[in-house]
């Protein structure tokens, strides 16, 4: 994780921009009312579908259970990717 001031930031904000792209790394910009977190789009989605997995009761129950069962040794039956995300709007 890179941090920098807000006026090293607004000197190289392109370089930093592509760094943070390219390296999928957070960088913390620093001003004098508090500090803003930097990070990759794709990243970001990544996380904000993970919380979503995590708030819904019903999914977060089936991933706790299905790793339970894998530690077991049972190993379920495959569904596609349809059939696992079929309730999700798209």
């Amino acid at each position: 994780m890179n941090t920098l001031t807000l006026k090293e930031a607004s000197t190289n904000l392109p370089h930093i921009i592509a760094k943070t792209i390219k390296n999928s790394d957070e960088t913390i910009i620093i001003g004098d009312d508090g500090a803003v977190i930097m990070i990759d789009k794709d990243y970001w989605e990544e996380i904000q579908e993970t919380l979503l997995l995590l708030r819904d009761k019903k999914s977060l129950t089936a991933l706790l259970e299905g790793h339970q069962q894998r530690e077991q040794g049972f190993i379920p039956a495959s569904k596609t990717m349809d059939e696992v995300f079929n309730d999700l709007p798209n």
